[in-house]
């Protein structure tokens, strides 16, 4: 016999999880920015300002080089970012946000706010508390590092 999709909490998991990206992917689109750019976009607004290499930023975000150099391009054709090149070493390079994506991580970080609180909004502090305590364990369990980014 076999068990039925209802019975894995990995599907409704899954679930979730996908109506919740969705929702966010759809929101975002409103700025003309996918769920990959605004982890990036997240990821040099917490940085000093003085912006991070790529292989630095893949590392972090658990992504290939080859797919942060795409985001980049992609987030320095909307000039949400900048490159600057090392004139000492050409291969050395840092990505930071440009003025317009400062101004613009903010207006997407209340986007995901109230995406949150449409799907997790009505849960009691206790449970809420308590699923993330959950998968967060799961993280840490199965030593989870790369960030969803869709």
């Amino acid at each position: 016999m076999a068990s039925n999709l209802e019975t894995h909490l990995g599907y409704w998991l899954r679930f979730v999880s996908s109506h919740v990206s969705h929702a966010f992917s759809l929101k975002l689109q409103a700025y003309d920015v996918t769920v990959a750019e605004w982890v990036v976009l997240r990821e040099l607004f917490d940085g000093d300002g003085d912006g991070a290499s790529p292989s630095a930023l893949a590392d972090r975000l658990g992504m290939t080089r080859g797919a942060i150099s795409k985001l980049a391009d992609r987030l320095i054709a909307k000039d949400l970012i900048g490159r600057t090149v090392s004139t000492e070493d050409r291969r050395q390079q840092t990505l930071a946000l440009t003025a317009a994506g400062r101004k613009l991580v903010p207006a997407l970080s209340a986007l995901a706010d109230r995406n949150d609180a449409e799907f997790f909004g009505h849960l009691p502090p206790s449970e809420r508390a308590a699923l993330e305590k959950t998968l967060r364990n799961i993280v840490r369990r199965h030593d989870l590092k790369t960030i969803p980014t869709e």
